[in-house]
């Protein structure tokens, strides 16, 4: 099974890639991926405080799902193709 392509991923809608993305991320436990994601989200100042960083603690990936799930339904504005481009990449190297 071969990895989609930058074109096939680019062809999908923002939410699809987050969708993917995010499974991917909860499959691997990185609560890093997540706190970069909130970072560049509107309306977002709570994810801003937390660093996600692994030897941290508070942040797991529980919590981040939780503050999307909050943060669901806001946009992504003028973040958008910042955001895709970070989905992309994500899916591409993991």
């Amino acid at each position: 099974m071969t990895s989609p392509s930058f074109a096939e991923l680019d062809a999908l809608p923002t939410e699809e890639l987050r969708e993917r993305a995010f499974h991917r991320a909860r499959e691997r436990r990185d609560v890093g991926f997540f706190w970069s994601v909130f970072k560049h989200l509107p309306d977002a100042d709570e994810a801003a405080q937390l660093d996600g960083a692994p030897n941290s603690i508070g942040p797991t990936v529980d919590e981040a799902v939780a503050l999307w799930r909050e943060l669901e339904g806001h946009g992504y504005g003028e973040n958008e193709p910042l955001l895709r481009a970070a989905f992309i990449d994500y899916l591409q190297k993991h």
